[in-house]
């Protein structure tokens, strides 16, 4: 045997395959990239409206607070002269000015208290109708929340009125009752509990339906367990129902207390357009410093202090649904 038939042959590799097809109709799957920018995509349209109706208005507060702004500025007779802060200076060492906050926070979180826990207790009572009434009552609560702020005013104007008022007259047929001719609105506490009525009632449905959508969510398994180990109805509320809650009930208390703090149609159609000093808030003061003292910079001055105080409520809202979803 020669050497050449004593090396060992080379080994040939095999052939390599194809990769499968891809089944026909299979969808490639997106790059991280630009799943990521696909929300900011569909949001854009929405972000540049928003910029555009609320952009301009709260550049041209920010700007306006910062000057001293009255009617021969308004109708350019002069220009408008730069106040530095002057009108937050003026704003927060008057009284009167703290005396509206404090009267807007004390309105904002009795009428808060009073819509969530009215509407918890509603939400919770429909859950023990049948459905037939649980229908004609969500068909009533959507229909007076759909009522116009400004429609709603007026019946609750009516109905206290002291000449021709329906409340009066049903109050005195009471025993020992005698409301007749009484005038609601003589005193701030009892025309603004008046007032914060109207605003409860018109709050309730959205507070109801919304409650009533997450009670569905409660997991009957885990009521019913706790029933078994001895809690009783409150028991099961509060360990059971509320947790599991809770994130409803944080951005309903959230969104109620930044409409509250903003009531404004209510005090001033209930007024007649001139609320008095018993009765101004936040709001219905900054209206009355711009366009009836025609002071447009202490006005928008008042405005601004308000939106800051809004954002310290968005904040929180903010910190708690943090604190909830690092727990789940």
């Amino acid at each position: 045997m020669s050497a050449a038939d004593t090396t060992t042959p080379a080994k040939v590799p095999p052939p390599r395959q194809a990769p499968p097809p891809a089944a026909p109709g299979t969808p490639r799957r997106p790059s991280a990239k630009g799943a990521a920018g696909t929300p900011w995509l569909l949001l854009a349209p929405c972000l540049l409206v928003l910029a555009g109706v609320m952009g301009y208005p709260l550049v041209r507060l920010v700007t306006l607070s910062f000057q001293k702004f009255g009617q021969s500025q308004l109708w350019g007779f002069q220009p408008a002269e730069s106040a530095g802060f002057g009108n937050f200076t003026k704003v927060l060492s008057d009284d009167e000015f703290w005396q509206v906050v404090l009267r807007t926070i004390v309105f904002a979180a009795g009428s808060v208290i009073f819509t969530m826990v009215l509407g918890m207790l509603i939400a919770l009572l429909l859950q023990r109708v049948s459905g037939w009434v649980r229908t004609l009552i969500n068909i009533a609560l959507v229909a007076s929340w759909g009522m116009p702020v400004i429609v709603a005013t007026t019946v609750f104007k009516w109905l206290f009125d002291s000449d021709y008022g329906v409340l009066n007259a049903v109050l005195s047929k009471l025993p020992g009752v005698d409301l007749i001719g009484h005038n609601w609105f003589a005193s701030g506490p009892q025309g603004l509990a008046v007032i914060m009525l109207l605003v409860v009632w018109g709050a309730v449905p959205f507070v109801v339906i919304t409650l009533s959508a997450g009670l569905t969510q409660v997991p009957k398994e885990l009521e019913e367990a706790a029933r078994l180990d001895g809690a009783g109805a409150w028991g099961v509320f509060r360990y059971v129902t509320l947790p599991i809650l809770k994130p409803v009930v944080v951005m309903l208390t959230t969104l109620s207390v930044i409409w509250d703090m903003g009531v404004f149609p209510q005090v001033f159609v209930m007024r007649n357009g001139h609320p008095e000093a018993e009765f101004q808030l936040l709001t219905t003061y900054s209206y009355d410093r711009a366009f009836v003292v025609n002071d447009y910079g202490q006005g928008s001055a008042i405005a601004l202090i308000t939106v800051v105080l809004l954002l310290g409520v968005v904040a929180v809202y903010m910190r708690q649904m943090l604190k909830i979803g690092e727990v789940e």
